[in-house]
Formats: structure tokens, sequence, C-alpha cells
């Protein structure tokens, strides 16, 4: 009896690991501006004005990309909630000195957001000086 009620249990929490990342979706993309340039994952870009849609291979990889196609990038990144629904579609950045980082994507009306996963580099510029964060708004297609 404890082996069925284990059993039970363990395909309860799995099917919930599929719930929470099927939450964290941009449905048609989100489009922002920024008047600086910023890394994504290990790749820097631009100024400009970028899109960013889900990869149809992978539900946990996010492509960013600026208008005109000449940059581009594809980063992992972790479903986040909170608890009241987020007022606006923002896009959020760490800033480390003069390096910004891509950090967290919110679209309005959502309880969930998607948290870009820090790299090697990004998490040493932590470790020596906590960073400055500031958000752009966005706009979800």
């Amino acid at each position: 009896m404890k082996t069925i009620g284990r059993m039970i249990a363990g395909i309860g929490l799995l099917c919930l690991l599929f719930v929470i990342p099927a939450k964290a979706q941009i449905a048609n993309g989100l489009d922002f501006k920024t008047t600086f340039a910023f890394w994504v994952g290990n790749t820097k870009m631009p100024a400009g004005s970028y899109t960013i849609t889900q990869s149809n291979l992978d539900a946990g990889i996010l492509l960013i990309r600026d208008q005109n196609g000449s940059h581009s990038a594809y980063v992992e990144f972790t479903p986040t909630q909170q608890e009241q629904s987020h007022k606006s579609t923002d896009v959020t950045f760490k800033k480390y000195g003069t390096t910004e980082y891509l950090n967290l994507i919110w679209v309005g009306g959502q309880n969930s957001g998607m948290q870009v996963d820090s790299t090697k580099a990004e998490q040493k510029l932590a470790a020596s000086s906590p960073p400055q964060t500031h958000s752009i708004t966005g706009k979800a297609k």
C-alpha cells in the first residue's frame, strides 16, 4: 500500500513539473527597444529594437533577435512566478558597472515570467558587486 502511495505522489510531482514551464510562455512574441548594448547569454547585442519568441525546438529556450535579423541569440530560461499578475509587459536587465545582462521577462496580466539563466561571466561580476536592476516596457504581440 505504501508503494502505491509513493508511486502516485511521484507521478503527481512529475505532472506538476510539466505544468510550471507551460505557464511561462510568450504566445506570439514580445517586442522591446533599448538605447544600450546588452548581453544575452554569451552574445552581445547592440542597442536597437528586438523581438523575443520561444524556440519551436524547446519550450525552455528563448530566441532574441533584432528587427533586421542581423543579431540573434538563443538563451535558456527558468520559469518564475509571483502571486499577483504583472501589471505591464517588462524586460528587466541587470547592470554591473557599464555591462548589461538580460534578466527577466514578464508579460502583462500574467503571474508567470521567464528568468534568463546567468552565464559564468555574469556570475563572476555578481560576486564582485551587486547589480543595478532596471526594466524597459515591452509590447506583447
